[in-house]
């Protein structure tokens, strides 16, 4: 690979971070908030390193077409030719880097939920009262420890309020709220769902807000509770800028 063109590649996939973090909000597609910082900082080195790549190129003596090829027979090496060259993996870089710039990867959705298992959600001990508010805003997990955890039932017949998005279910009837969360990025996340009944499912990854009560069934308040809502109401909603968490959702951005 000529050194011009990896200069190239260094300016494109820093600016692509640049695109993605600093002028847009698509790396919240694939890592926390918190990251972001860390992805601009990246951006702007990687544009940085390349700029000043490109410009050396541009001194006397530094293009590869008048660089001098090293002889390695004088030093009693029997390849006679030069190993300095990038490899040509390292082509490989143009397509992401293309990517960022582009057409950056959908985030994670509906396809990975359906095929993780729920995430498990922290054994409790104590639960405080719950709020009169109806309907009570909840988390899924929330949701779901209640539902198998508290074994003073404090959640039946309460009407809940919980956000996220649409997975689909293959037994008929039924649907899945969903949430995806991450701990730092795309690859650690984990899936936290709650089986929705009583209402047809919105298009796969849409974002909805449901209102309902808890689907009987088993014993409240252990294992053997679903973990599921009789729906009364079902909005579409806009995706919330919280959406890799499963806090309360505020307004998106």
């Amino acid at each position: 690979m000529k050194r011009p063109i990896q200069a190239l590649l260094l300016v494109l996939s820093g600016l692509g971070l640049l695109h993605v973090s600093l002028f847009t909000d698509l790396c919240l597609r694939y890592v926390k908030e918190g990251m972001r910082p860390m992805l601009v900082a990246s951006g702007a080195v990687l544009l940085i390193l390349g700029v000043a790549e490109a410009w050396a190129q541009r001194r006397p003596g530094r293009s590869d077409e008048h660089a001098p090829h090293r002889d390695h027979a004088d030093d009693g090496s029997s390849h006679g030719h030069d190993h300095s060259a990038v490899p040509r993996v390292a082509w490989l870089m143009l397509l992401p880097a293309l990517s960022l710039l582009f057409y950056a990867p959908p985030a994670l959705g509906a396809y990975t939920a359906a095929r993780q298992a729920p995430k498990a959600v922290p054994e409790r001990a104590h639960f405080d009262p719950l709020p009169k508010a109806s309907p009570l805003p909840m988390t899924l997990t929330d949701f779901t420890t209640r539902v198998q955890q508290d074994r003073k039932q404090a959640i039946k017949g309460r009407s809940i309020l919980m956000t996220g998005f649409v997975t689909p279910e293959k037994q008929a009837g039924s649907w899945y709220l969903t949430r995806i969360i991450l701990t730092c990025c795309a690859a650690d996340a984990q899936s936290i769902k709650v089986r929705i009944y009583g209402r047809p499912a919105l298009s796969p990854n849409t974002w909805v807000s449901v209102t309902g009560t808890w689907h009987r069934g088993g014993t409240l308040g252990t294992k053997s509770a679903p973990v599921a809502l009789d729906a009364r109401t079902v909005k579409k909603i806009t995706r919330p800028s919280n959406g890799y968490t499963d806090n309360l959702p505020f307004p998106a951005p």
